[in-house]
């Protein structure tokens, strides 16, 4: 039987109509993480919520959201038709802004850190498509905090990025003790940097960084 992830069984949970609080109570989840996750999701309460809350209050809430889901797909549905298809050179201006804003600049070696799936694995796709790099060139390092499962978050990040997990070096995990409990499973796979290793190629090592570091250069002065 296949293992849901926690997005799949928070959308699980909302389409069998429960409420962003019931669904954080069950889960252990921050509001602000099923808000982002579950903001297209079309919403009906089922009985519970409406005994808990009330049905003027649901019937409200529920247009409203309602509203903003159908306004998200047209929106989508507008952008889409107005960007059209990509091309190599719009990915490869896309992967410079995006190491712009993520990747790592002092240090001569190329890294990039994020809790987004979406953005690692299209960081990912522009390193093997403009870049050059395989599988084998990747290494991974999560940052993760207490209330994370480590065997999931491993098991994760390995099946989002299709890197093996012997290319995982050692989890950190933040034990600081002054986060509050509001914080907590804001990042239900905690964070990850994601590094180029050489593996014996120059122009995979200091010279990658160096043409990254170059392109962002020319492309700051022509803007």
């Amino acid at each position: 039987m296949k293992l849901l992830s926690l997005k799949e069984k928070a959308i699980n949970y909302r389409e069998r109509g429960y409420s962003y609080g019931m669904i954080s109570e069950k889960m252990g989840l921050a509001k602000s993480t099923l808000s982002n996750w579950l903001k297209e999701v079309i919403y009906k309460p089922n009985r519970e919520v409406e005994k808990r809350i009330g049905l003027g209050r649901i019937k409200s809430a529920n247009y409203k959201h309602n509203q903003k889901v159908n306004s998200i797909k047209e929106m989508k549905r507008i952008a889409k038709k107005e960007l059209g298809k990509l091309t190599k050179r719009d990915l490869w201006l896309l992967g410079i802004g995006l190491y712009l804003g993520e990747g790592t600049k002092l240090q001569e070696c190329a890294q990039i850190a994020n809790s987004d799936p979406e953005i690692i694995k299209l960081i990912i796709k522009w390193l093997r498509e403009i870049c050059g790099l395989d599988t084998e060139n990747f290494t991974i390092a999560i940052h993760t905090y207490p209330d994370n499962n480590i065997k999931d978050t491993i098991n994760f990040w390995s099946k989002t990025t299709g890197i093996p997990k012997k290319q995982f070096s050692k989890t950190q995990i933040d034990r600081r003790t002054n986060k509050t409990n509001k914080k907590k499973r804001k990042l239900p796979y905690g964070t990850i940097r994601l590094t180029v290793r050489a593996n014996g190629k120059k122009e995979f090592g200091v010279n990658l960084h160096r043409r990254i570091m170059g392109w962002i250069e020319s492309a700051s002065k022509q803007t």
